[in-house]
């Protein structure tokens, strides 16, 4: 099936669309209801596609693809900022065990966040995981309402990591990749306490900027550190002396 003809079989846009605002329905609570929709019209092989890491000061984006079998065993299997670290770590363990699960991942880090902006980043990390995929897909499910150029047809879901296995699935290699990778980090740059916060802007994470200024691997792009690096070229500047960190919004960890 053509990608024109998919659309029309599968539906334009978001999960927000017409399908379900004209059938009545709720939104599904089977996280196969996309996979099967699209076997039904005539897909075999698809993909879910996530990252984790857009927000952060620090550190890299890591973005996952990942084609489910489809008996996988799904009880439990959530968006992975849903789930304990341990339950992150045991689905990660199964996914990468199971030689019936194909995945890929694609690591940018943050000099090239720097050089493309964080979507350009995101989007082609999406590209490169696919390509990556020894098995390739002929449909594509991305989490989110952005989709890159890629060569197969493809649906992006609002929130897809809560309404999509493949998607979940991708969320969960995604994000504990990206976890054991600013572990390592946090090893050989302590003062920013990269274990605790994984390079998200919380209140340690910021105040740790204050203190020790901003890291090898940290992000220049990004406010505040950007606003660092302009107040240490500029000290005599009033405005970056005055600079209201508490206007910053510190956020949890994802």
């Amino acid at each position: 099936m053509d990608s024109e003809s998919a659309n029309i079989a599968f539906g334009q846009g978001t999960i927000k669309n017409a399908y379900f605002e004209d059938a009545g329905l709720q939104e599904p609570q089977d996280l196969f209801f996309y996979e099967n929709r699209a076997r039904e019209s005539g897909f075999h092989s698809i993909a879910g596609v996530d990252e984790a890491g857009r927000g952060p000061l620090a550190g890299p984006v890591v973005i996952a693809a990942c084609i489910l079998p489809m008996d996988f065993p799904i009880t439990g299997l959530k968006d992975s900022k849903l789930l304990t670290e341990k339950k992150r770590e045991e689905f990660f363990a199964l996914l990468t065990r199971r030689d019936d699960v194909v995945y890929a991942l694609c690591i940018l880090d943050h000099e090239q966040i720097d050089r493309l902006n964080i979507l350009q980043a995101t989007l082609q990390g999406m590209q490169k995981a696919l390509k990556k995929l020894k098995k390739q897909p002929d449909f594509v499910l991305i989490d989110g309402n952005v989709a890159p150029s890629i060569p197969f047809p493809c649906r992006t879901i609002v929130d897809g990591d809560k309404k999509s296995a493949s998607i979940a699935a991708a969320s969960i290699l995604a994000k504990v990749t990206r976890d054991h990778l600013m572990r390592k980090m946090d090893k050989k740059y302590p003062d920013w306490n990269f274990l605790k916060h994984k390079g998200y802007a919380t209140k340690d994470h910021l105040e740790r900027l204050k203190q020790f200024g901003v890291s090898p691997i940290h992000r220049k792009s990004f406010a505040p550190v950007r606003l660092l690096l302009q107040r240490s070229k500029y000290p005599h500047e009033k405005s970056f002396e005055q600079m209201d960190w508490d206007m910053l919004n510190p956020v949890d960890t994802g």
